[in-house]
């Protein structure tokens, strides 16, 4: 069969055909790609969906956790209110023998100066291996020049390592003469303090037993410690009032639970019944804790009988004043007292019933009782502790400071403790702050100082925020700072935290500190220099080290200047010889002191502001005109100039940029460093110029400086 040959109409129904064709596989894949879209859309939506749930499911998670913690402090707290007597008797007893301190010190321990430096090897110049002839090549004179040189520079390092390790050893034994002798001063004054206790003298004995008291790890820092005592000779009595809890210690809430509905906490109230009864047993605890602790802290046998009332010190709801209310008081032999099993017996009933007192029927709503006897009856003296008295933060035991620290941060809203002191790794307080944004760890660090804080500690916090991988840390002093370590500081994860900012900070979240003792209290007498936070910082350690900073300016052009400063009380110096410049290269006290640059910098102040004059405020740096190199130049060519910061090892902490000259200028302040209220200082830039021949005269005529 032969087949037919396509003609015209067939070829154009090929092609209608070719093109239907096309068309269709252009809509498939329309389709095709419309489905991928909407699967892909759809599988987009799915995981969004998966990962919003996912962060609801963390989110609740978070808040059901901290809900639980909440619930799970509350019953710690309440059971630590109800097992009060127990822990409290269980408690190691106040010995008279702990008043002593061990006649030891910390021990010598140089650190990185006790390491020598390492000197060169012959056998390390690869030009060595042709010896060192006289007729040798230029490799061999220059590997022989190479190690002469390093050899030179490594003896001459060693020379000053033994001599500061000499310096440190002489400052560590003068250190630790004092440190004894006052250990033994302390000794004898506890000894003859004693044996005045054991001669029954009243004064003695009431300052014994209050400050055994007030000291006592018996009770926890949620119970006040305001304490007055009088003892009476004759009778063998102690009176003693003593400072009760108020009814918030007791906590309305008995558990909290998270409602994810209305994403809120929901609190269960403690039933109110519940709640008086265990403050009127927490009452009784506390006053048979005192009689345990007063009777226990008395192995001279001074007491024969004490009498205890105890009063709470907190606002009337009904009036809204702070007015003392007696809500509990006993009369115990120690007879009597000795034959109570403590471990065994309901507070309430053994204060009210065995041992005959008087405790508050609605102690919630302070209704009083009549006190047996009070402090100071027949014009006797009275010892006292607490009342309100602020702490002095820079007499503060080191641990106890480091946990008002932790407690400042607790109080800030975040978790906080202090750290095991063998190895805390530069840390001595781990804070938390649990904010889901913002949150993470912060590394704190505290130093009880009296001078300047070493911009070397401002480093090695930040060593430890790097190590540690936190997202802050925190550099917490008594004292201040000066500018090195404000501009170390600047732009990193650093806070610095004055005294003054430290005390302000502890009023605003209800704690307590000052800074020295109380207005008319006589100042203790404490060592010179730094007061660092114990252990071995106590000795002439690398933390001693002034603030001191190398003030280096660095400039582009060819312009021959001084660098001159002035150390001023406001606008005025203090007087002529307070002009620090190449004709009056020091200040009197040398605290300020003109020096070759050097890294880099064409000129240099070393300035001690630590030990500046109390009325100095500001040091102004001042460039002008050299008139022995060019005294017709101007500051045109004054250009790109930085003040460098170093501390006296050379290590950078920052650069401030300072004003440009402009023509016709032959003087300009390029910027002062000022001390801010809190004792810190920093730089504030400049930018005057003065013009012609005088312009530097003129500079300093401005500020008090007599010119001929």
């Amino acid at each position: 069969m032969s087949r037919h040959q396509s003609g015209l109409v067939s070829t154009w129904a090929e092609i209608q055909r070719q093109q239907q064709r096309q068309a269709e596989a252009q809509r498939r894949a329309r389709l095709q790609q419309q489905r991928t879209a909407e699967r892909q859309q759809l599988a987009a939506e799915r995981a969004l969906a998966r990962s919003r749930r996912e962060q609801q499911a963390a989110y609740r998670e978070r808040r059901e956790q901290e809900a639980r913690r909440r619930t799970e402090a509350l019953a710690r707290h309440s059971a630590e209110l109800a097992g009060l007597l127990r822990a409290g008797c269980a408690a190691p007893a106040f010995s008279p023998a702990s008043l002593e301190l061990p006649e030891r010190v910390e021990p010598f321990a140089p650190g990185p100066l006790a390491v020598p430096v390492p000197m060169p090897r012959e056998e390390a110049y690869p030009a060595r291996r042709a010896g060192w002839g006289l007729g040798g090549g230029r490799e061999q004179r220059a590997a022989r020049e190479a190690y002469d040189r390093d050899l030179g520079t490594a003896r001459a390092a060693e020379a000053e390592r033994q001599a500061r390790l000499a310096d440190y050893r002489g400052r560590y034994e003068r250190w630790a003469e004092q440190r004894l002798a006052e250990i033994r001063r302390h000794n004898a004054g506890v000894r003859e303090s004693l044996a005045r206790v054991r001669r029954g003298e009243p004064e003695a004995v009431e300052e014994y037993l209050t400050a055994a008291l007030y000291a006592s790890p018996a009770f926890p820092e949620v119970l006040p410690r305001q304490l007055a005592a009088t003892y009476e000779g004759p009778e063998r009595r102690l009176v003693l009032n003593w400072e009760l809890p108020a009814f918030s210690v007791v906590p309305q809430t008995a558990l909290v639970r998270y409602l994810p509905g209305a994403d809120r906490d929901k609190e269960t109230a403690r039933p109110v019944t519940e709640r008086r009864a265990a403050y009127r047993d927490l009452l009784a605890q506390v006053m048979l804790l005192v009689l345990h602790q007063v009777f226990a802290a008395d192995p001279f046998g001074l007491l024969e009988s004490v009498a205890l009332n105890g009063f709470v010190d907190d606002t009337d709801p009904a009036t809204g004043h702070r007015v003392p209310e007696f809500l509990a008081t006993v009369a115990a032999s120690r007879t009597a007292f000795e034959a109570v099993n403590l471990a065994q017996v309901n507070a309430v009933d053994c204060l009210v019933d065995g041992l005959g007192g008087q405790l508050s029927a609605r102690p919630d709503r302070r209704a009083a009782v009549e006190p047996l006897r009070v402090p100071g009856g027949a014009g006797r003296t009275v010892a006292a502790h607490g009342g309100g008295e602020e702490p002095d933060l820079l007499a503060m035991d080191p641990l106890e400071f480091e946990e008002l620290v932790a407690e400042l941060f607790r109080a800030m809203g975040m978790h906080a403790v202090t750290t095991v002191r063998s190895g805390d790794g530069g840390v001595d307080v781990d804070a938390l702050d649990s904010d889901p944004i913002r949150g993470g760890r912060i590394v704190v660090q505290v130093k009880r100082y009296r001078n300047t804080v070493s911009p070397s500690a401002v480093r090695d916090l930040y060593g430890t925020v790097q190590d540690q991988g936190a997202i802050k840390g925190v550099l917490i002093t008594t004292s201040g700072f000066g500018p090195t370590s404000h501009a170390f500081a600047g732009g990193k994860p650093l806070t610095l935290v004055s005294g003054t900012d430290l005390v302000k900070m502890l009023h605003e979240h209800g704690l307590a500190g000052r800074l020295g003792p109380a207005p008319g209290a006589a100042a203790a007498s404490s060592p010179s220099g730094a007061e660092p936070d114990g252990g071995p910082d106590s000795g002439p350690g690398v933390d001693d080290e002034p603030d001191a900073s190398v003030l280096g300016l660095r400039w582009e052009g060819a312009v021959a200047l001084d660098v001159c400063a002035l150390v001023c009380a406001g606008t005025r110096a203090l007087g002529d010889d307070w002009f620090v410049f190449y004709n009056n290269p020091r200040t009197p006290d040398g605290t300020v002191r003109m020096m070759p640059g050097t890294g880099g910098d064409r000129a240099a102040v070393w300035v001690d502001f630590d030990r500046l004059p109390a009325a100095a405020d500001r040091v102004v740096l001042v460039a002008a005109i050299d008139p022995e190199v060019d005294p017709a130049a101007d500051l045109t060519g004054f250009t790109g100039a930085a003040v460098r910061l170093t501390d006296p090892s050379g290590a950078e902490a920052g650069r401030l940029a300072v004003s440009d000259g402009r023509p016709g200028e032959t003087a300009l302040v390029l910027g002062s460093f000022r001390r801010r209220a809190g004792g810190d200082w920093d730089f504030v830039p400049g930018g005057k110029g003065y013009e012609g021949e005088g312009g530097l005269v003129e500079l300093v005529q401005e500020h008090g400086i007599e010119v001929d």
